[in-house]
């Protein structure tokens, strides 16, 4: 009987905080519904998709990752950071089809990574490129917006940049400006600027508001003469029925399986997103007021579920995006709850207002991603990467011009090459340190060996034992050694094999004959914890 009030009362208390959870979560995920619902259609138009692809995304994200998700506060969806690599793989590939299904096949790389257990793998990417990566993605993001900005025809600007003369292109250009697009870009950019830094008003989203005014300054230039052009606007199918709704998903083309521009373009996806959701889980994780650690590798897995479901019904690959997961958390969810109810606001929001929808200017997305541009490549970054000094700042900047001459993927590795000369250029300037004292006539020198030498340290460790005068004792000191690499080991017992020629005494404390590459056992994580 006891056991029973025992379950009973858990069972009550399970129930009793899954119902104070939601009294949080439920209007935490309209604020998330409100802030999505934009950039969804602003991130599928600059990724040259079309703009059901971006609603499905964030769909699929909200129900279906958060769902298999460890984090209880990321919200994923499509994010600005795949814009590029969409939009140039959609043109490559030359079909959505097939794009598609690269994005199949990118989730399903994710979820190997997810079972190798590959989560820590953005640990291994410099900050330096990440940022550079970023960055880029926000200069691109700003130049692709700017045509829906100003109101200018985007096939007219196709049409000009492959013939005539750079004056003529922007004197026509000039002419092509829309009043009323760049009215509402203005007024939407001064207010995702300045409306948060209103606190009490701050609870209601500035893309919200964005919007709105978007949507009231259509109708109000619709009756002074200014009308937005068809093209200006939002445009998602109004579904009428069951078979209308059915017909707008696109299945991937299962026949280009064997092409290999396909599984290159699934691999940048899947490394890409990957990055993107790790360094956006690990920021959500560092606001979270409970301060929970998600699991990188379920994520992944989670991830690689939501991108092969969002291939096979014609979405856009998606990552954990912290725009949206900030939103949540400032407008207090608990759980994954909010995430998952987005996720059916936005479904319910296509069925039943897609007329509504369909009134919200192209400029008021483009105002939107504008900002989160500018946010990504901000000036006080490059600030920030200058004062971090040249080692960080030099591959921050190259990674940032090859991005925007090359791909995203050829920029991040050059890059990452950058990074590495940087990494090894400190490794062999600090292999060892070492003192001298005289005593008499007779000097005295002491090489303390770092922690760890690797063969990069050779040629540094060399020279200075070439160069070390006649009668002079010599002692090298392995004491705080874990691990000498064979080839250095090699050159010090050369040395002191040579050295009596030059009347040098050489001295090895605690220099072993070999050396295991150290690794981390469980006893040393036991000793860890137990610190």
């Amino acid at each position: 009987m006891q056991n029973g009030n025992s379950i009973s009362s858990k069972a009550g208390l399970k129930k009793y905080i899954l119902k104070k959870n939601l009294k949080r979560d439920f209007p935490a995920s309209i604020v998330v519904f409100l802030v999505a619902l934009p950039l969804c259609l602003g991130i599928a138009l600059a990724s040259g998709a079309p703009l059901f692809a971006g609603l499905i995304t964030g769909i699929i994200g909200g129900i279906v990752v958060a769902s298999f998700s460890g984090s209880q506060l990321s919200v994923s969806g499509p994010a600005a950071g795949l814009t590029v690599i969409v939009l140039g793989a959609i043109a490559h590939l030359g079909s959505y089809q097939v794009f598609l299904l690269a994005v199949m096949l990118a989730g399903l790389m994710q979820i190997v990574l997810g079972l190798i257990k590959a989560g820590t793998i953005g640990n291994y990417f410099p900050s330096s490129v990440i940022e550079g990566m970023l960055a880029a993605i926000g200069l691109i993001l700003i130049l692709k917006q700017l045509p829906h900005a100003l109101g200018v025809d985007k096939d007219f600007l196709d049409e000009s940049l492959s013939s005539g003369s750079m004056f003529n292109i922007v004197g026509q250009a000039l002419k092509m400006l829309n009043p009323a697009a760049m009215i509402i870009t203005v007024l939407s950019i001064a207010i995702l600027i300045f409306w948060p830094k209103f606190k009490k008003l701050s609870a209601v989203p500035a893309p919200l508001l964005v919007v709105i005014l978007g949507i009231g300054m259509t109708l109000f230039f619709q009756q002074t003469g200014f009308a937005l052009r068809a093209e200006q606007m939002v445009n998602i199918p109004v579904v009428r029925g069951w078979g209308e709704f059915s017909n707008l998903f696109t299945m991937p083309d299962f026949s280009a399986i064997t092409n290999k521009e396909v599984w290159i373009v699934a691999l940048t996806i899947a490394v890409v997103a990957s990055l993107e959701t790790l360094l956006s889980i690990e920021a959500v994780d560092k606001i979270d007021p409970v301060k929970r650690v998600s699991p990188t590798n379920r994520e992944l897995i989670a991830q690689g579920i939501g991108n092969m479901t969002s291939g096979m019904f014609g979405g856009l690959p998606m990552t954990s995006v912290i725009v949206r997961s900030s939103a949540n958390v400032n407008a207090g969810g608990k759980t994954k709850m909010s995430a998952i109810l987005h996720g059916c606001w936005l479904l319910l929001s296509f069925l039943f207002i897609p007329g509504l929808i369909n009134m919200i200017p192209l400029a008021c997305l483009a105002a939107i991603l504008l900002v989160t541009g500018y946010k990504l490549t901000r000036i006080s970054l490059f600030k920030h990467m200058y004062h971090k000094g040249w080692d960080q700042f030099i591959p921050f900047v190259i990674t940032v011009v090859a991005v925007l001459l090359t791909d995203l993927l050829k920029g991040v590795a050059i890059g990452m090459l950058l990074s590495v000369f940087y990494l090894l250029r400190t490794n062999m300037r600090n292999p060892f340190f070492y003192k001298i004292h005289e005593e008499g006539n007779k000097k005295n020198l002491r090489i303390k060996l770092s922690e760890e030498v690797s063969f990069l340290n050779k040629a540094a460790i060399q020279v200075v034992l070439t160069k070390i005068p006649q009668e002079t004792n010599v002692i090298i000191d392995g004491s705080n050694s874990r691990y000498i690499h064979p080839d250095v080991l090699e050159t010090i017992y050369n040395f002191k094999h040579n050295a009596y020629t030059k009347g040098i005494i050489v001295t090895l404390v605690e220099i072993k004959e070999h050396y295991i590459v150290p690794k981390i056992t469980d006893k040393i994580i036991e000793d860890i914890h137990k610190i």
